[in-house]
């Protein structure tokens, strides 16, 4: 009831006592005349949701038209229900987008080459290979007893030729002594045999075919020009030779040299017997 209507002024004071109350003037009296209408959300509240800001955050929303829809639906005097029910759903779309792309495995950051390593990351060991080694060339033996480079390198072939065969040591001083007296350990062509002459030498003698170190003879059977002039070859065959003799150990210098070399000078072969024993403690 309100005292500025008139038709209830005219009323008696009982009338106006017992008269109901009017619903809507009780829904006036309430909350200082204003009228309870439904909550209407506004855009400013639904922007700051929280589903809302997820869909701004991940970009799968777009913010503009999703407040102008907003704005819109509120001028029009809409009711909220219907607004919600879109923002749950664009919500659900925006939390399901997110989950995939947590499930995304992150690309790895590409390291710039000039990146300085990481303080943790050990440095992978440098292997250095060695260089193979070449093999040494044998030197030339150093001349010992008065011999030349020259002789000390024919005496160094005879002493090889004998540790080849097992011969003793007796055996390469013997044949050592009887190049000395033969040859003066000099690799001889022959001035009888032009055709000595054709293959390495280091002088040349006229005693019969006599060729090589130890003064061999073709004729005689000791091998082939070709072969003689070899020095291996020529001290190979005074080895064989020497050991075909019986009892050549028990023997002297010059009666061993003898036995192989029938010699018209038996006798000169013992002179050489010290410094051959020089020449092979030397090269042994």
């Amino acid at each position: 009831m309100h005292p500025d209507d008139p038709s209830d002024q005219n009323l008696p004071a009982a009338d106006q006592a017992n008269r109901p109350a009017d619903p809507a003037s009780t829904e006036r009296t309430i909350g200082r005349h204003r009228v309870a209408e439904p909550q209407r959300r506004g855009p400013r509240a639904l922007l700051t949701s929280t589903p809302v800001r997820v869909a701004l955050a991940t970009g799968v929303t777009c913010c503009l038209g999703f407040a102008g829809y907003a704005a819109t639906r509120a001028e029009t005097g809409d009711q909220g229900a219907p607004l919600a029910e879109a923002v749950a759903d664009r919500a659900a779309l925006a939390d399901e987008r997110a989950s995939r792309s947590l499930e995304r495995t992150a690309s790895p950051t590409p390291v710039s080459p000039s990146a300085s390593p990481s303080p943790t990351a050990k440095p992978s060991p440098t292997v250095t290979r060695k260089a193979p080694k070449k093999p040494k060339k044998p030197s030339r033996p150093r001349p010992v007893a008065g011999l030349t480079q020259v002789q000390m390198d024919n005496a160094k072939v005879i002493v090889d030729v004998g540790r080849k065969l097992d011969v003793p040591r007796q055996g390469m001083i013997i044949a050592v002594a009887t190049a000395m007296q033969e040859s003066t350990l000099l690799n001889y062509a022959s001035g009888v045999l032009p055709e000595s002459q054709d293959y390495p030498h280091q002088a040349i003698g006229w005693d019969h075919d006599s060729v090589g170190l130890f003064q061999q003879r073709p004729s005689s059977g000791w091998g082939t020009v070709a072969e003689l002039m070899r020095p291996a070859f020529a001290a190979e065959a005074f080895y064989l030779a020497l050991l075909k003799i019986p009892g050549w150990q028990d023997m002297s210098l010059t009666m061993a040299a003898q036995s192989v070399q029938v010699s018209a000078f038996p006798d000169a072969y013992a002179q050489h017997e010290d410094r051959a024993t020089t020449v092979v403690e030397a090269l042994t």
